[in-house]
């Protein structure tokens, strides 16, 4: 039974709820029995992720998925690559700092992102593979992921979805915005969930 981090983040800037913690309580009525799931929720802050990443991952997962919301987005977007990014430019177009000083340029996901996003289409989910997550803590989950894992040695394999906004949010905050049911966005990562087992082990990173 493959053991599985799932984590999702709070509210953030104006948001009085977060899509990714919504579609988790909702997934939480019925976890998948084919899994063994860790829950987490993650504050929005660079340094407290990375801190609490690296001490989820010393329990030994052999997948991490990350969710999170995509307010614009109409349909789940699994990120392909994080990159060594830590928030956009700054003054004057300066480079960003990197979120690991001398780190790779960025990871890349193994699990089998085309055939997950084709199946949820096939139940009626819209879903597409990405190949950016953004430079903020979505990506940054995803990179530390990746690099804590390599790092360490760790069999972990990793991705991050982002989920539409649920559709409250858009009725309090965004009316008109782009959204999914909580209810859709946890049936589509129930689904993923149920996938995990036929994905081939990695082998610790040693």
């Amino acid at each position: 039974m493959p053991r599985v981090l799932l984590t999702a983040f709070k509210p953030y800037d104006r948001w009085r709820a977060n899509a990714s913690w919504l579609a988790l309580m909702e997934l939480t009525r019925e976890l998948p029995p084919a899994a063994d799931i860790v829950t987490r929720l993650y504050p929005v802050d660079y340094a407290e992720v990375k801190e609490r990443l690296a001490a989820d991952l010393q329990e030994g997962f052999d997948f991490a998925l990350h969710l999170g919301q995509a307010p614009g987005a109409g349909r789940l977007e699994l990120e392909k690559i994080g990159v060594n990014v830590q928030g956009p430019a700054g003054a004057e177009g300066a480079e960003p700092p990197p979120l690991v000083e001398g780190g790779p340029v960025a990871y890349e996901s193994s699990l089998p992102l085309a055939r997950w996003a084709a199946m949820l289409r096939r139940e009626a989910i819209p879903a597409q593979v990405s190949y950016h997550a953004g430079t903020y803590l979505c990506n940054a989950a995803l990179y530390l992921t990746h690099h804590l894992s390599a790092v360490h040695g760790y069999r972990t394999q990793a991705a991050f979805i982002h989920l539409p906004l649920d559709v409250t949010q858009t009725a309090q905050e965004q009316p008109g915005a782009p959204s999914l049911p909580a209810a859709v966005s946890a049936r589509a990562v129930r689904l993923i969930l149920e996938q995990l087992g036929a994905v081939e082990p990695s082998a610790p990173l040693a």
